[in-house]
């Protein structure tokens, strides 16, 4: 603040003496002023002022000003403020005695400067050992308060960081639009997803039926309420093909053959499911994967169908009965039996590649299996599903698409419980894979699987294996040829590591090989 003084104050000159300006009148001021006495009243005592503990005036009473009397109206518009005359002006050293002939005996008491309100700029030149003057403009007396030290005014934020901070909350927005997008977007591309897989689905856990009652018919009629047909989209030909599938929860989930539903899922084509009451739903694709040639439907409104209990195909032995379901050739709510032929057959269904190409530890039965029991259960007398079925053996006839000749392969439920969860958890599956090639033909007399190529950084390289190796066992399970070691290494979940039996230059030795997994 500068120390211009303000027009129509009094200013002391340099000898002490009150000067007044050209025009006013000196002996009294025209409105009451903080401080002031009349002129000649040298026997009123001024209002005592308690100093405070920091060394300044306390506060007067609210409505009025320092030092005036009590019957001076306070708030008097027009008010002016500065050193009155016949009192110590502001910034007068507190131990400055009084100019004589003001008619007070006492040493002036130390005044406070506000600490609020507006103070005018002022110029000028500061009389020696004068602080600078404070003003304010306004009805009444302003409110003094102790001083404090000096006043702290609050920077203003520079005018360029509005746009800086609209612009910065205006990208934030727009990254958080399109990261909400493409989760929203990956939800809606795989529906009937769930974080818990089958633990999060309501499955059936009991058996419909005692394990020994003995009637295919018992079995039939516990089974059908749970077995679709399914008609899907082929090579943009709708309802070209045509399969099987059964109710896995009552969370509308159904499951059947990848190769069923493929040429569909790749080009968006429609998928219908047709319960055994012959209502027709539509469908979507959760997740399939290839390699296992395994699918996972979401139906709409299927809540209300029946699903079917999962059993276990390891304690099936050679002989045992089994039911087939299914719509072969196109005639839904079809029931095929007979026994379980062999365990643990190697099974390969061509794909357009090596990764397409499915490989099944299958279970093999004589039951009726046609082109369009695809997908559908195979079930025990207790009216559990021990697999699906998935491949027919055929004797090569001229139209490619033989009809049943007695040999039929089903995915064991132990395959499809890991595959349907995977699928379930994130819409994909994955496989094990070690990283090697191996010679899957020509090989009759083959005692093993050759390795012919090992991939860098891979778990078989890293293993030790190498070209021309040959793998006789992995674990306890025999390897009789290419086929039989992807089915074997398959059996397994990626992460898990697994001993092989390798045979190099007439030796064998046992190596430690921990499974990769891949996406298929």
């Amino acid at each position: 603040m500068s120390d211009e003084h303000r027009p129509d104050e009094q200013v002391p000159d340099e000898q002490g003496t009150d000067r007044p300006e050209p025009g006013r009148q000196h002996d009294e001021p025209t409105q009451p002023l903080a401080g002031w006495h009349p002129t000649g009243a040298d026997d009123v005592e001024p209002d005592p002022v308690e100093p405070t503990a920091a060394g300044s005036a306390d506060v007067q009473p609210e409505g009025r000003p320092y030092g005036a009397p009590d019957d001076v109206e306070p708030d008097r518009p027009g008010m002016l403020a500065g050193p009155p005359p016949h009192r110590t002006p502001y910034g007068e050293p507190p131990n400055q005695q009084p100019r004589a002939g003001h008619g007070h005996e006492a040493a002036a008491p130390t005044v406070s400067y506000p600490t609020q309100g507006p103070y005018p700029q002022q110029s000028g030149q500061q009389q020696p050992g004068q602080q600078p003057d404070q003003a304010w403009f306004g009805p009444g007396p302003y409110p003094r308060q102790p001083y404090a030290g000096p006043t702290t005014v609050a920077r203003r934020i520079p005018l360029w960081v509005w746009p800086a901070v609209a612009c910065l909350a205006l990208v934030v927005g727009i990254l958080g639009g399109l990261a909400g997008g493409a989760i929203q977007d990956e939800l809606a591309a795989r529906p009937g997803t769930n974080d818990n897989g089958l633990n999060g689905v309501r499955t059936q856990t009991a058996a419909p039926l005692e394990v020994d009652n003995g009637s295919v018919a018992a079995v039939a009629q516990a089974l059908l309420p749970s077995t679709v047909q399914i008609v899907a989209e082929l090579d943009g030909r709708s309802g070209g093909a045509t399969g099987s599938g059964f109710v896995l929860d009552r969370d509308g989930h159904v499951v059947t053959n990848d190769h069923v539903v493929a040429s569909a899922a790749e080009d968006d084509g429609p998928i219908v499911v047709i319960d055994h009451t012959g209502e027709r739903r539509e469908a979507t694709v959760v997740g399939r994967s290839s390699v296992y040639d395994l699918a996972v439907l979401s139906v709409k409104g299927a809540g209300d169908l029946e699903p079917a209990a999962l059993g276990s195909s390891q304690v099936l032995r050679v002989g045992d009965p089994v039911i087939a379901f299914g719509a072969p050739l196109g005639l839904s709510q079809t029931v095929t039996s007979g026994i379980v032929s062999a365990l643990n057959r190697p099974v390969t269904t061509s794909g357009q590649s090596d990764d397409d190409s499915s490989y099944i530890n299958a279970v093999q039965t004589d039951a009726a299996i046609n082109p369009g029991n695809s997908g559908g259960p195979l079930v025990n007398l207790a009216g559990e599903v021990v697999g699906v079925n998935s491949a027919i053996a055929t004797n090569g006839g001229a139209s490619g698409e033989a009809g049943n000749i007695g040999v039929g392969f089903a995915i064991p439920i132990e395959q499809v419980r890991t595959t349907v969860d995977q699928i379930l958890r994130t819409g994909e599956a994955e496989y094990p894979v070690i990283g090697a090639q191996v010679r899957t033909g020509g090989e009759p007399d083959a005692n093993g699987a050759t390795i012919t190529e090992v991939m860098p950084d891979t778990p078989a390289e890293r293993a030790g294996l190498e070209k021309d190796d040959v793998i006789t066992a992995v674990d306890d399970q025999p390897v009789s040829d290419g086929i039989s070691l992807i089915v074997a290494i398959r059996t397994h979940l990626p992460g898990e590591t697994v001993e092989m039996s390798v045979v190099r230059g007439g030796e064998e030795r046992v190596v430690q090989v921990e499974l990769d997994g891949k996406v298929g």
